[in-house]
């Protein structure tokens, strides 16, 4: 009669055969999984840009591979970009009143041309333009077209104030999956009537104090905001909009939560429709446009309805100076693209 022991070594012997086995198998996986891993990484992308060509060194002051979800304002103009902006071409003569066709160029630090292949999507687009005028009172989102040259985009624009436009570029590399930024400016001259007005002599101070409110009145199609405890309203035509800080005053280096509304003056419905993949999109500018902040709604969810009388969108924001700021909602409102400008003090 078999002892105890010997009946155990088969069972053993099993577990061992067993084990050896699932070990085979896990190696097996694992090598799938490590051979597939390499072999997504050396697939072409289509860009010949590397994460090399968007560093900038050791310089704390550089501006790299800033995470847009962090809401704060990006001071653009300030630090050091990896890419550099610049107008390559544009229509002569570029006045108030007039469309204006631009190309700019976008290249790296070691003068690599960066093209549609080098951007991913972002945004339902692979570039942004923030078009702003000096007053802060002309705010233009654009999406230039590649143009006929490596690194080129055109895009097309009608400036409506006078003087050196800013424009911030806000793209994202392929190689780096982070966004990015750059910016370049555009001088804008007076329309031809205003420009005549400027030289007529001889004419009364009253008369010509008369004449400039009438040039600002006829350009203004917004009311004066009004601003009730901590809520910003600008009326526009039948519609009105406001932007409600929810512990005013907006302070530095303080996280503020802003909440933009829009309703009809008389309570019925309206609709909003997605714009870039949201329902809203906030741009704040400071005075000297040394950067901007670019905001997205913590309502994410398109399938989630808005209040059909009057959608309302939650956002976050961190100002690192205090000053005035223009604050630019961007929204589809009954399926037209619409502007809103909000000024807001912060302390």
């Amino acid at each position: 009669m078999n002892s105890a022991p010997d009946l155990a070594k088969p069972a053993a012997a099993a577990r061992s055969r067993l084990s050896a086995r699932q070990w085979r198998r896990v190696a097996r996986i694992t090598i799938i999984a490590v051979a597939l891993y390499i072999g997504l990484r050396v697939l072409p992308t289509g860009t010949n840009l590397n994460h090399v060509d968007f560093a900038t060194g050791a310089n704390p002051g550089s501006l790299e591979l800033c995470d847009p979800s962090n809401p704060q304002f990006i001071p653009v103009v300030a630090v050091r970009s990896p890419v550099s902006m610049m107008i390559a071409e544009s229509t002569p003569d570029v006045r108030v009143g007039r469309e204006v066709t631009c190309v700019v160029r976008l290249l790296t630090a070691s003068k690599k041309p960066i093209g549609p292949v080098d951007l991913l999507i972002s945004h339902t687009r692979k570039l942004h333009l923030l078009v702003i005028d000096p007053s802060l009172e002309d705010y233009q989102h654009i999406h230039p077209e590649p143009g006929e040259k490596a690194g080129d985009w055109t895009f097309h624009f009608t400036p409506q104030r006078a003087g050196v436009y800013r424009i911030f570029a806000d793209f994202t590399p392929v190689a780096t999956g982070r966004s990015l930024y750059a910016n370049t400016d555009l001088e804008v001259a007076p329309s031809p009537q205003d420009a005549a007005a400027e030289t007529i002599e001889n004419v009364s101070a009253s008369s010509a104090a008369s004449a400039a409110v009438a040039t600002v009145d006829a350009k203004k199609s917004d009311a004066e905001p009004t601003v009730n405890a901590g809520e910003i309203q600008v009326v526009r035509g039948d519609y009105v909009f406001s932007l409600t800080i929810a512990k005013p005053p907006v302070r530095v280096r303080q996280q503020a939560e802003l909440a933009f509304a829009v309703a009809r003056a008389d309570g019925g419905p309206l609709t909003l429709g997605p714009v870039m993949g949201a329902y809203a999109h906030l741009v704040a500018f400071d005075e000297l446009r040394s950067g901007f902040a670019h905001l997205h709604p913590n309502e994410i969810d398109l399938s989630q309805k808005l209040d059909a009388r009057r959608p309302r969108l939650t956002f976050k924001i961190t100002i690192p100076s205090p000053g005035r700021y223009v604050v630019w909602a961007q929204i589809a409102l009954e399926g037209v693209e619409t502007f809103v400008p909000f000024n807001v003090d912060v302390q």
